[in-house]
């Protein structure tokens, strides 16, 4: 298979070209001209960052792909799906608080924010993808209506997957509330009794009587469960969670087939920017210190080349002092075992030992989603 080209510059600038300027002539050298806009809707799907953290991408990036998908005649709109756990972005009313409080307005982008999946997190698209673990992906519907999808990321470790790249941006974040748990787990929640009181909002929403309550505590009954997510997002008290029962390859085999569902049949974009490298997720309420120095943006039509290219240059990167990276270094052997044998650790294994993200990449290139092969043109 040919190598795919994935396009890189610094976030070095100069007195005639700033970053933004920087961003659009990346886009543009790496192609996404050649996409046909024309009276199309273009979702751009990113991350708004939970409410408290300060290392998603500001909203100044995502006004520049705007801006170049109106210029070739599109319709562009900034999107995202809820998610399972308690915070700022678990309905679409605070989501869309949460992402305006960041920044992400139409008056400071230049298009709207729609939350992919609907106020509660139920509106879905039922994809067939055929893989391995994912035969129907649920996707957040208004991801699916769009005509074209161009990702833009924040490249930063992450406590399951190892790190949020490209695949994790797409797949985890445009599944549903129900794809997001058939993801995570065998797609059933469970209920933490200590935060239960009882209030029966979660049977009268239960369309297959799989919710009882007993003294004051629910109970699911997962052979009747759907995992629709309905429960979750109507519970008063959080006290219904998504379940966890699938290894971190797992879930990252998943991502990979769910990024699948949503990529296929239509044109992709994908734009990476390697920038406050924090150890964890932007869904965290807070941001740790960067476990390595910023390092460029870089675009792609190839999502699997695109992360590989995005870790290789982490990876050449000197880690930060104070970091969580650096402890682990100290306390942390310089290889990992598990299951498939033993490797060396990178930066991002090292930041999160548990975790092996290059089994989702593996994964994304059996199923055939791109090639981890690459080409790095610098401009």
């Amino acid at each position: 298979m040919e190598k795919s080209k994935v396009y890189f510059t610094s976030f070095k600038t100069s007195n005639t070209e700033n970053l933004l300027g920087k961003l659009r002539r990346l886009m543009l050298t790496a192609g996404i001209g050649d996409i046909d806009f024309e009276d199309k809707y273009a979702a751009i799907k990113i991350h708004f960052g939970e409410y408290g953290n300060l290392a998603f991408l500001r909203p100044n990036y995502a006004k520049v792909v705007a801006d170049v998908v109106k210029e070739k005649g599109g319709k562009p709109f900034l999107t995202d799906c809820n998610t399972l756990y308690v915070g700022s972005r678990k309905n679409a009313l605070d989501h869309l608080d949460t992402a305006y409080a960041n920044g992400f307005s139409p008056f400071s982008t230049g298009c709207h924010v729609i939350i992919a999946d609907g106020l509660k997190g139920t509106d879905e698209e039922l994809v067939p993808v055929d893989g391995e673990y994912i035969k129907e992906a649920k996707v957040g519907q208004a991801l699916m209506d769009a005509d074209i999808l161009i990702s833009l990321t924040h490249f930063k470790g992450h406590e399951m997957t190892g790190f949020g790249g490209t695949l994790k941006n797409i797949g985890m974040g445009g599944g549903s509330r129900a794809g997001k748990m058939e993801m995570h787990s065998d797609g059933k929640p469970v209920v933490i009794e200590d935060k239960c009181v009882g209030c029966m909002s979660c049977t009268k929403i239960c369309a297959h009587t799989g919710v009882t309550v007993t003294d004051r505590k629910a109970f699911i009954d997962h052979n009747k469960c759907v995992g629709c997510g309905r429960c979750i997002g109507v519970c008063p008290k959080d006290a219904i969670v998504a379940g966890t029962d699938s290894s971190n390859d797992v879930l990252n085999y998943k991502i990979a087939e769910y990024t699948k569902a949503i990529c296929q049949d239509r044109p992709c974009f994908h734009i990476s920017l390697i920038c406050d490298v924090s150890p964890n997720c932007d869904c965290h309420a807070e941001n740790d210190i960067p476990i390595i120095p910023n390092v460029g943006m870089f675009a792609s039509f190839d999502p699997v080349a695109l992360d590989v290219a995005c870790a290789d240059a982490c990876n050449r990167q000197p880690v930060i002092a104070g970091s969580i990276l650096e402890e682990n270094k100290k306390t942390h052997p310089d290889h990992i075992c598990g299951p498939n044998g033993c490797f060396m650790a990178d930066h991002f294994h090292m930041t999160h030992p548990d975790t092996n993200w290059k089994s989702c990449v593996a994964h994304a290139v059996k199923i055939g989603l791109g090639n981890a092969e690459y080409e790095l043109v610098e401009i």
